[in-house]
């Protein structure tokens, strides 16, 4: 149940006085930020590595197994934290583990050793799931029910920023053009993690020293009834369950394998040039956030998220079986339709979950292994080309497109 001025769900600083909600609103989503900063390196790591460690693609989308296994191995016990201790210290325990794998870049760089980079990609990535256990619920009880996947997607568009930076700073400085600049190093790579560790340790501080409300559902939901439910009789969860393993599995997988595609299909195009045409895709990505964000004032959101779904399978369609240059745009579109995609798949799967919402949103949260168990099987396909690999991501949004349909709906009791 969202929070609202006459319900009986109380909000209090540690003073226990009433608290506004604009700045804790404020202060979560610049975490919405921070992982997406994580995510837009990411992929662009995967390119980086097979020319750096001399590794083949499908090895280096062990990269995105190790990110998003975090997800999977480490919600559940990131929702039980927070059930016990709350949302604001779940979310400095998250921060902590972001800048501690932040900072085990730099043995993993001195080393040059792929697997200790896995090991550090998945400290950083369990501290991105303590955020995103409490991020994503909190941005949707600070209001109105009514609002709730506005104000979530509002959110993520911050997410979506952090994204179209992440592969920017990558292009120039692990691609770097500069005469007597090696390509093959990774200096760069821990130069750009140890600024990002000790950034993160300064907003953990910042969480430290703010005082947050402490976010209590209330059993005051549409049809009180619905949380008399066990957990699993909650359809709209399930089926969110589900789609979301689907959704990121393809999110991931168009964006792992991007720059091996823009070089495949356009030999014009070079590991820079791919890697600013992903940070374009990012950044339809992000104005797909807002204009998405936008549109939901008039149109519902499940409706608004099945026709960018049906648009993703086409746009697939024509990635996997046409060619030239005309497919590296409608690869870099597919961003732009995926923007609205887990948030409003995420604020369907926990509505009226009442006391249950931590678990299910944890849940949902584990959900996001999609995006590591998937890209593999892309990375195999695409040994022998990279445009086979994208059939994957075709079916993974016709689930989504199912999801917006008909499997959100919520069946009374």
């Amino acid at each position: 149940m969202a929070l609202t001025p006459n319900s009986n769900v109380k909000i209090t600083s540690d003073d226990g006085m009433p608290s506004k909600w604009l700045f804790p609103f404020i202060l979560v989503t610049s975490l919405f930020f921070l992982w997406g900063l994580a995510y837009g390196l990411l992929d662009v790591l995967n390119k980086h590595f097979q020319d750096a460690l001399n590794i083949t693609k499908t090895r280096s989308t062990l990269l995105q197994a190790a990110y998003f296994g975090a997800y999977f191995l480490v919600a559940l016990p990131a929702g039980m934290f927070m059930n016990k201790y709350g949302y604001k210290k779940g979310i400095v325990l998250g921060l902590l583990l972001y800048a501690t794998g932040a900072f085990m870049f730099y043995p993993s760089a001195e080393q040059a050793n792929f697997n200790l980079f896995l090991i550090s990609l998945f400290v950083l990535a369990a501290g991105l799931t303590c955020l995103e256990t409490a991020a994503n619920p909190y941005a949707t009880v600070l209001g109105k029910p009514e609002t709730a996947t506005f104000r979530l997607n509002l959110s993520q568009c911050f997410n979506g920023l952090g994204s179209f930076i992440g592969p920017i700073i990558a292009a120039n400085l692990f691609f770097s053009s500069k005469v007597g600049v090696d390509n093959s190093n990774l200096d760069s790579v821990k130069f750009v993690y140890l600024v990002i560790g000790g950034i993160v340790l300064v907003i953990a501080g910042l969480f430290i020293k703010t005082k947050l409300p402490e976010v209590k559902e209330s059993t005051l939901l549409s049809d009180e009834s619905l949380d008399a439910k066990p957990l699993f009789k909650h359809s709209n969860l399930v089926n969110a369950i589900i789609t979301q393993f689907f959704y990121v599995a393809a999110q991931v997988g168009v964006a792992a394998l991007f720059i091996n595609y823009c070089t495949e299909a356009d030999h014009s195009i070079d590991n820079t040039k791919a890697s600013y045409m992903l940070s374009i895709g990012l950044l339809l990505f992000t104005l797909g956030r807002f204009t998405g964000t936008a549109l939901m004032k008039k149109i519902n959101p499940s409706k608004l998220l099945t026709v960018y779904a049906i648009i993703n399978v086409l746009l697939c369609l024509v990635v996997w079986k046409a060619h030239g240059i005309v497919t590296v745009y409608c690869l870099m579109a597919i961003f732009f339709f995926c923007s609205i995609m887990f948030p409003t798949i995420f604020a369907l799967g926990i509505k009226d979950l009442g006391h249950h919402t931590k678990k299910g949103s944890s849940l949902i949260i584990m959900s996001i292994v999609g995006g590591a168990l998937v890209p593999y099987a892309m990375g195999m396909l695409s040994e022998t080309a990279t445009a086979d690999a994208y059939i994957i991501p075709l079916l993974c949004f016709i689930v989504v497109a199912w999801f917006g349909w008909k499997g959100h709906k919520i069946k009374k009791v």
